[in-house]
Order: C-alpha cells, then sequence, then structure tokens
C-alpha cells in the first residue's frame, strides 16, 4: 500500500444525518478514515450499533495507490444503495471517506428508482456543508547561520510556512 500525498477533498470527523421516506427511516453516517482497516471499522460498529435494521449499507474511498473504492447494497437489489453511495463520493470527488446508510424499512416498498434516490440523498445530505480541502503536511527542520536569519524569516514569512519552533544554539534550529 502507498499513500498518497497529493490534495484531497474529504470531510472532518464523523457527521451523523437522518430522515424519512414513504414511512422508512433512513439513517446516514459518514466517517473520515484513513485506511480500508478503518473503514471496515467503522462500518462494522455501525452494524453493531443498527443490528436490528432492515439494511445497512455502504460505500468508501480510500485515498491511496491504487485508490480503493468499496460498496454494498446489504441485501437491497442490486445497484440501489451501494453503488449510488459510492458515485455521490466520486462527484464530490470526495477520499479518505466511509459511509454507511442505515434503511428501518417502513412498510411501503420504494422501487429500485425510489431506493436509489433515498440512498443518493443521504449521502449528499449528510455531507452537505461539511466538505473541505486537506492537504499534507511535512515537518522540515532547518539549521543555519545567524548572519542568514533574516534572509530566512522573510523567506518563509513570505511563503506562509508555519514555524513550530525555533532553537538559537550556536547555529539557529528552526522546525516549520
Amino acid at each position: 500500500m502507498t499513500i498518497t500525498n497529493e490534495a484531497y477533498m474529504t470531510i472532518k470527523g464523523q457527521i451523523n444525518s437522518e430522515f424519512e421516506e414513504e414511512k422508512s427511516i433512513f439513517i446516514t453516517t459518514s466517517k473520515y478514515v484513513e485506511s480500508e482497516d478503518e473503514a471496515l471499522e467503522f462500518i462494522e460498529q455501525i452494524n453493531d450499533k443498527y443490528k436490528d435494521a432492515t439494511h445497512n449499507c455502504y460505500a468508501y474511498i480510500i485515498n491511496q495507490i491504487p485508490e480503493v473504492k468499496r460498496y454494498s447494497d446489504d441485501g437491497e437489489p442490486q445497484g440501489s444503495a451501494g453503488l449510488p453511495m459510492l458515485s455521490v463520493l466520486e462527484k464530490e470527488n470526495l477520499k479518505n471517506i466511509a459511509v454507511v446508510v442505515t434503511r428501518y424499512y417502513g412498510g411501503k416498498k420504494l422501487g429500485k428508482g425510489g431506493l436509489i434516490r433515498a440512498y443518493t440523498r443521504g449521502v449528499s445530505e449528510c455531507i452537505k456543508d461539511k466538505i473541505l480541502y486537506k492537504r499534507p503536511f511535512f515537518e522540515v527542520k532547518l539549521t543555519h547561520a545567524y548572519t542568514v536569519l533574516g534572509s530566512i524569516e522573510n523567506f518563509l514569512s513570505e511563503k506562509k510556512y508555519k514555524i513550530i519552533n525555533k532553537d538559537f544554539l550556536d547555529v539557529v534550529k528552526v522546525s516549520l
């Protein structure tokens, strides 16, 4: 597994939303994850939490090389839940995200089209206005003479580097 260092869109933490459609309750839980193991652990937690639900459908995308994409309809008609959920994540260009839509059946069949609309709605509403841009950061340590301190500080300030620590010893050590 190779993790990519490219910037990407994702969410922060865990987000929940819920709605009712034709007496069926749809509960969506999405979470930021960094590996397939984390995604599977999250899905298992949701399955345990809502073990009495009719369906716990999921989709996730992990930002690594090669990219990992998985989904499950969990007993819903093939292509009516997991794949539409994954399509929402792809459309929003999200990475390192796992989402589970839990359905409590309300007694009225929605049909395949109705299920596709409900599951995509669940994911869309859950992540709406929660998407953020994530880029990797690296800690860099510089060691330099006092004579270039002003030039280096000006450069770091102009380029908007975040200085974490400065040690003034026989030389200057900067962590950024």
